[in-house]
């Protein structure tokens, strides 16, 4: 039975990559992967489970290709985060946890009779397994999972995400290599925290990691994920020093979550303010054209009129390139699921006022690179066809052609610059 699979994969970095593997896994066995659900033998969804929103999403996706009456696999996130509220929705689903993803085959056998034979070589470990990319010149690496630190009161990752390991270097970087001699170039080192990485292994050892992978042979460059500020104290010299290599893309994501002390506090962010300004400051200080992103909740429970203008005031000091504004939502098993929620309008009028300072500061921010001249590398083809490439400050430069140049290393001229993108003249394609 030749088995034709569709699949929509929603969420961050790591989501992405299990969904890679899903796929690879699949295509591995025999079967075929299509992009329409009417042609497809069976429907698979990656979820993601981390705002109310998204949540919500999912669940209308999940019913949409439910009612086809095709056989459906849900994975990702709120197998795990939300299992109850799923599986009323989709009771006859056939569900993969987060951590079972390299099981996939072994779990369509038992539940659809398949009789394939194929095994991968492990079902352990989401590194060396086959991979099936939308996008060929990226390479998504897992470099640990789970949560470190698992105290923040409105986050569901723990409970999605479970425990947290990390993932021998050695094994990190064979796979790194794997994607470079896959044709990719550009590495995305991810997890739900890179901060933590190699803590469970007696050190933080995320400098030691990105210098080792830049060291290797090849015209490539490498994206470090979302740093939770708590762990980059100690290695902040270090870090830095990593960031200078120019295979790696100058990108620091960075969350805040809010201004003020007293309501990180209440998150049990464990850190402050002062920190996240500070780790910002002595990047700035040696990277001029560090693109800071970072993350706001606007509407936590306990924040005052007093800690929303903390927050503005600190986003007008630091200058976020990119800021990703969430509502709070309680999110079902956290501790800030208790507590009693700010009237809706309120939260919507705080969301509106932050939307617009923080699309103020991305556009002022983007017009700075209006005339910059350089290198960057082709890494997206855009809704319209249009090629996107990324400089070493990992700005979006929308191009002005649709020639298929995926992967490419180019010279180019920004002419003009949005609040969410740049946009350039291709001067020359380098190789």
């Amino acid at each position: 039975m030749l088995l034709k699979v569709y699949a929509e994969v929603y969420g961050c970095a790591a989501n992405q990559a299990e969904g890679e593997i899903l796929l690879g896994l699949i295509k591995e066995a025999g079967f075929s992967i299509v992009n329409d659900p009417n042609e497809a033998d069976l429907n698979i969804l990656v979820t993601c489970a981390i705002k109310k929103p998204t949540s919500d999403r999912m669940l209308e996706r999940a019913k949409k290709l439910h009612e086809s009456g095709k056989p459906l696999v849900v994975a990702g996130c709120m197998v795990t985060a939300e299992w109850e509220t799923i599986r009323k929705v989709v009771p006859s689903a056939i569900f993969i946890a987060p951590r079972d993803v390299c099981k996939v085959i072994k779990i369509l056998n038992e539940h659809m009779n398949l009789e394939c034979n194929y095994t991968p070589q492990n079902i352990y470990s989401k590194l060396g397994l086959p991979r099936y990319r939308k996008n060929r010149i990226i390479g998504i690496v897992p470099v640990s999972e789970g949560c470190k630190w698992r105290k923040c009161t409105f986050c569901v990752v723990p409970i999605a995400r479970g425990p947290f390991f990390s993932y021998p270097m050695n094994e990190v970087m064979n796979e790194v290599r794997r994607m470079l001699e896959n044709g990719c170039r550009e590495i995305w080192l991810t997890s739900q925290d890179m901060g933590s990485y190699g803590l469970d292994l007696g050190r933080n050892m995320l400098p030691d990691l990105i210098n080792e992978v830049a060291e290797l042979k090849g015209n490539f460059f490498i994206r470090v994920g979302m740093m939770n500020p708590i762990y980059l104290n100690p290695i902040l010299d270090d870090l830095i020093t990593s960031y200078l290599n120019p295979k790696v893309f100058k990108f620091l994501h960075l969350p805040l979550q809010s201004g003020s002390a007293k309501v990180l506090r209440d998150m049990c962010r464990g850190y402050t303010p002062q920190l996240f300004k500070k780790i910002v400051e002595k990047f700035r200080k040696s990277i001029a054209e560090l693109t800071l992103a970072t993350d706001i909740i606007v509407g936590y429970p306990t924040e005052t009129e007093e800690d929303f203008e903390m927050t503005i005031k600190m986003l007008n000091e630091i200058k976020p390139d990119v800021v990703n504004i969430s509502k709070f939502y309680p999110r079902p098993g956290t501790p800030a699921n208790k507590l009693s929620r700010l009237p809706s309008r309120l939260v919507d009028e705080r969301s509106k006022v932050m939307t617009e300072i923080c699309k103020e500061l991305s556009t002022k921010s983007n017009e700075k690179w209006v005339g910059w001249h350089g290198i960057a590398l082709v890494d997206e083809v855009g809704k319209y066809g249009e090629m996107v490439c990324r400089n070493a400050s990992y700005k979006p430069i929308v191009l002005d052609t649709k020639r298929d140049l995926l992967g490419k290393f180019i010279e180019v001229s920004v002419i003009d610059a949005a609040t969410y993108c740049l946009f350039g003249k291709l001067e020359k394609v380098l190789d």
